[in-house]
C-alpha cells in the first residue's frame, strides 16, 4: 500500500504546496449576455435620495446591493465578467477606503489575485507611501504600505463610484510609486457629468452610469 506524505500526497488530493491556478470565466456571447442582465438588475437596485446631503444633490445609494446576498453575488459576478471582458489579469486588486474594501477582497478571490488597501493618512502601520488629493474643502491624503505591491506587478484599482476622480488618481499615483503596472480602474457607478475619468491616466471601466446631473457619491 502506498502511504501519503506531505511530499507525496495521494493521487486524488492536490499538493497543498502548489499555488492554485487562476480561473477566469470563459469569454463568450453567453458571458456578455449575462453581464448585460446583471447590470440591469444592479441598476434597478440602486436608491436615489434627492437633496441629500444638501439641496440640489441627488444621492446614489449602493447599499441595497449589499443588503441582499443574491444581489451581492450578482455584483461580484458582474465585476468578474467586466474584468474578463477587458482582458485584465491583475496580480493585485487595490481597494480605496472605504467602499473599495467591500468590493476588492471578494473580486480578488475570484480572480486569484492579492488585495491591498489604500487608506487615509495615519491608518496603516509600518512604512508607507503618501499621495495628496483635493476635496471640496482643502486636501486629504491616501497611503499604501510600501511592501504592498512589488515592482512589475499588474494592478487593478477598484472603488464604488467615480465622481471627480481625485481620490482614484491619488491611488493610481501610489501604485506607480511602488513600481506597479496600473492596468486600470474599475467602478460600480460613474457620475458622467463630473468627468472624473479625465483625471485618470489609465483605462476606466464601469458597470453603471448615472444619468442625473444632481447625483452624488455616497
Amino acid at each position: 500500500m502506498q502511504h501519503s506524505t506531505s511530499s507525496h500526497p495521494p493521487p486524488n488530493r492536490p499538493d497543498a504546496t502548489e499555488a492554485p491556478q487562476r480561473q477566469f470565466p470563459a469569454t463568450s456571447s453567453t458571458g456578455s449576455s449575462e453581464l448585460a442582465s446583471l447590470e440591469v438588475r444592479l441598476h434597478r437596485s440602486l436608491r436615489q435620495y434627492p437633496d441629500f446631503p444638501s439641496p440640489g444633490i441627488l444621492f446614489e445609494d449602493i447599499l441595497p446591493i449589499f443588503a441582499d446576498h443574491l444581489l451581492h453575488q450578482s455584483l461580484v459576478r458582474a465585476l468578474e465578467l467586466r474584468v474578463d471582458k477587458e482582458s485584465l489579469r491583475p496580480d493585485i486588486v487595490v481597494g480605496l477606503e472605504a467602499r473599495g474594501f467591500l468590493l476588492g477582497p471578494s473580486l480578488a478571490l475570484r480572480l486569484g489575485a492579492g488585495f491591498v488597501p489604500v487608506r487615509k493618512q495615519g491608518k496603516l502601520p509600518g512604512p508607507t507611501e503618501t499621495a495628496a488629493f483635493k476635496k471640496e474643502y482643502g486636501e486629504d491624503y491616501f497611503q499604501i504600505q510600501k511592501d504592498g505591491i512589488k515592482p512589475g506587478q499588474n494592478v487593478l484599482i477598484i472603488d464604488d463610484i467615480i465622481a471627480t476622480g481625485g481620490s482614484a488618481a491619488a491611488a493610481g499615483s501610489l501604485v506607480k510609486k511602488l513600481g506597479g503596472h496600473l492596468l486600470g480602474y474599475l467602478f460600480i457607478l460613474e457620475l458622467d457629468f463630473l468627468k472624473g475619468r479625465e483625471k485618470l491616466d489609465a483605462p476606466v471601466h464601469t458597470l453603471l452610469s448615472s444619468q442625473e446631473e444632481g447625483a452624488a457619491k455616497t
